[in-house]
């Protein structure tokens, strides 16, 4: 057996002479393990302490009959080796300083390739992580999430992964009903499924991890201790996130209630992983699109290109300035691929000023928009975009962070129109003849902004924008304020929880 650096000519050296051995002796097999010039050291340091050697250098050879056990017979390094050869097989080697070095790097080149291969073989092999955070609070929305994620139509059919539950220690019992439910599926894509309620082994190795509700740890009264209620939560899973999880996680953000700040304060405290934290808009975009179709007498599913501007929570607006119909029975009909603007077949302009406006306005301050299946299948079908990318030339509401585009002040998480492609995702900042008025970006902005001073502590109060029940604009449909609304859903029976 032959043990030795992947970088040592006298390893090479010892090689070639025994692949000559054993090419010529009946009975001589040779055992090569080859070691990684980082790594040599310790391997060398376990097997001379196993088989109580004493011995330094590279390359370790040792002899072993093998028809009688034992530990072997030490030989030492390549000298010994070579001396050994020539006294009983009349064998020895002429191979140039050169030639050694040169087969010496070609060593160390082919076993970084193996390992490379090895890895790129564990990815394979290993499931994907998917953690999911604050179940108690959400847990009709995990019940309808599990079943989708392990069906494969998220991450893939060949694509096994591994769910951890994660929560505080007072939800031990609800993690463990829900992880007994998600076994029973019996999923031969679900490897395992796991439940965690101590904080520092949060997230570990984590591909994928998707934020629900906050759980109440105190009684609050007010929308800013609402606010400033998120920071601790946030700071800590931020700093788990960027502590634990894998350099490429990618974190999603729903949830009933101020889901663009949490959004935020995850970005704050998870710096490194920034770009790959979004939050979840399709809740309202399903919604809006099905308050349409509704309207107009025909499916959902063929309503595409509606907008979800601002706070996803809170105080946004759908546009229909892009919306377009598929499949809609009239007096111009085409094939499947054929669309016509949403509005230009809207004659109630009534309709959609304000009872369209009305409808989404409830649903947004009662959570409805959030209840479990339809938050499941917003979650999912965000995630199966950014793993796979959304279809070819729709448009996507999702929440970022803004640079800018569009005119939004910087430094706020702001849905806006995007598309998944080759992994990640691209706000469409070149759609034309969507520029949005002074008033409706005031509206949109002013809670935003707000909501951030006073959760860090910069202002004492917060004021909502006061809007009218529609903009100016009859294609533009804004969403009044929902935080004081929102805070009159906190139970405050709930018993205090703490990590």
């Amino acid at each position: 057996t032959l043990l030795g650096r992947a970088d040592d000519p006298y390893y090479a050296k010892a090689e070639i002479l025994a692949d000559y051995l054993q090419k010529n002796l009946p009975d001589f097999h040779v055992f090569k393990i080859t070691q990684h010039p980082d790594v040599w050291e310790e391997w060398l340091r376990d097997v001379c302490e196993k088989n109580k050697w004493s011995h330094k250098s590279s390359p370790i050879i040792w002899r072993e009959l093998l028809d009688r056990g034992g530990k072997g017979l030490l030989l030492g390094g390549y000298n010994e080796f070579l001396e050994h050869a020539q006294l009983y097989y009349d064998v020895t080697s002429s191979m140039t300083t050169e030639l050694m070095k040169a087969i010496a790097q070609e060593n160390l080149e082919a076993h970084i390739q193996k390992e490379l291969e090895k890895e790129s073989l564990k990815d394979l092999i290993d499931p994907l992580q998917v953690w999911i955070t604050s179940v108690s609070a959400s847990a009709p929305a995990c019940y309808s999430l599990i079943p989708i994620l392990t069906s494969g139509e998220v991450f893939g059919m060949h694509t096994q992964i591994s769910i951890a539950l994660f929560d505080n220690k007072q939800a031990e019992k609800t993690l463990q009903n829900l992880a007994l439910n998600a076994q029973d599926l019996v999923s031969p894509l679900l490897r395992s499924v796991s439940i965690c309620t101590r904080a520092e082994e949060a997230f570990r190795q984590a591909h994928v991890v998707i934020i629900l509700d906050d759980p109440r740890t105190k009684e609050v009264f007010t929308v800013e201790e609402c606010l400033r209620s998120r920071v601790p939560l946030c700071r800590l899973y931020g700093y788990l996130i960027e502590k634990n999880a894998r350099d490429s996680v990618r974190v999603i953000v729903a949830g009933k209630t101020f889901v663009n700040l949490k959004t935020l304060l995850l970005m704050r405290y998870a710096p490194s992983i920034a770009h790959n934290i979004v939050a979840v808009a399709l809740g309202v975009e399903g919604q809006a699109k099905a308050a349409v179709a509704r309207k107009m007498k025909t499916s959902p599913s063929y309503i595409k290109d509606v907008i979800i501007w601002g706070n996803i929570s809170g105080n946004c607006y759908v546009d229909l300035r892009k919306a377009k119909i598929y499949k809609y029975e009239s007096a111009i009909w085409g094939p499947p691929h054929f669309s016509r603007p949403v509005l230009s077949l809207v004659f109630d302009s009534e309709w959609v000023n304000r009872e369209f406006v009305t409808t989404l306005e409830d649903l947004t301050a009662t959570g409805k928009q959030f209840g479990g299946m339809l938050a499941a299948h917003s979650i999912a079908t965000t995630l199966k975009y950014w793993y796979h990318g959304s279809p070819y030339g729709e448009i996507v509401s999702l929440g970022v962070l803004s640079e800018g585009q569009f005119g939004i002040p910087e430094g706020i998480v702001f849905s806006m129109p995007a598309k998944f492609e080759n992994g990640t995702w691209v706000v469409l900042t070149d759609l034309k003849d969507i520029e949005i008025s002074e008033q409706t970006m005031a509206r949109m902005t002013s809670d935003l902004m707000q909501e951030k001073l006073v959760a860090l502590g910069d202002l004492l109060y917060f004021h909502p924008y006061q809007p009218g029940l529609c903009d100016s604009q009859s294609s533009q449909n804004g969403l009044t304020e929902h935080e004081r609304a929102a805070l009159s859903t906190i139970d405050d029976n709930e018993e205090n929880q703490e990590y």
